[in-house]
């Protein structure tokens, strides 16, 4: 399914991106590698040992991704092939109270997490359905399936790149196009580092439950034996996180009950302790 085809992957230069592209590189996939930093993607781009182009890009920048993705079409068209996969993976999370957070935060990573992925998709998809179909794979989180709390901008971009994606399935399936919504939740990344406060700064700190998470080349390998086995949307969470999933679907109030306390015993000032 990997081999000689040719697979993007959006915020490569880290975490589960970068371990997405070693795997697809390792099943013979050529790769194009999206993200801001260069030198990083440079460094995965040599660790694939496969044939790269790399595309770096400010996610916002909306105006310039049709002339990327004509030089990445293009690029493709030089090795042979067209453009095969799609992996929406770049993102930014928060960990603040909505009470206390400044508009541009929502404004930052819902333009990042959300409208980012859109405006990649919408230049590349007509392409790819003239080109025979493909994959897109959308890395979207537990918290776009549950609202939790200090990810309030988080949770609405995540819910609704799940909902644009499952749009994008039911009218595309026919054209053969396979779309695969990824739903992680703690992975060893630097998403809780990264996260914006509630004043858009970056957090500076990872979390215990991140730290304590699901290795990235695992998640990556579950990742790709979904899409090996056709699946259309895969919760790539254990524990707690796979159990609040579950409580969404099944006992909604009985999940918004569990936050609430969960915030009222003083999750948020937990939070705010280990970020000091």
């Amino acid at each position: 399914m990997f081999a000689k085809k040719i697979w993007w992957v959006t915020g490569a230069s880290s975490g589960i991106g970068t371990a997405l592209a070693t795997s697809l590189a390792q099943e013979g996939a050529k790769l194009i590698l999206s993200g801001r930093n260069v030198p990083a993607l440079q460094d995965v781009a040599r660790s694939c040992g496969a044939s790269v182009h790399i595309a770096p890009f400010e996610a916002t920048d909306f105006a310039a991704i049709p002339s990327i993705v004509d030089a990445a079409w293009n690029w493709a068209a030089r090795e042979g092939a067209g453009i095969d996969g799609l992996v929406n993976n770049a993102g930014i999370s928060q960990r603040s109270l909505a009470a206390e957070t400044s508009f541009e935060v929502y404004q930052r990573i819902i333009a990042v997490d959300l409208l980012a992925p859109i405006a990649l998709t919408q230049a590349l998809l007509p392409r790819m359905i003239a080109a025979g179909g493909g994959d897109i794979v959308a890395i979207s989180s537990v918290a776009g399936i549950v609202g939790a709390p200090l990810r309030s901008a988080y949770c609405a971009a995540k819910h609704g790149l799940i909902g644009y994606h499952d749009s994008v399935r039911a009218e595309t399936t026919h054209l053969n196009m396979r779309v695969l919504v990824v739903a992680p939740g703690s992975v060893r990344t630097n998403v809780s580092r990264n996260a914006l406060n509630a004043h858009a700064k970056a957090r500076g700190v990872s979390d215990p439950a991140i730290d304590n998470g699901m290795a990235p080349d695992v998640a990556a390998a579950r990742i790709l034996d979904a899409l090996q086995a056709g699946t259309r949307e895969l919760v790539l969470a254990e524990g707690m996180e796979a159990e609040i999933v579950r409580l969404r679907r099944t006992n909604p109030d009985g999940l918004f009950d569990f936050a609430a306390k969960l915030v009222a015993d003083g999750y948020a000032q937990r939070m705010q302790s280990d970020s000091r």
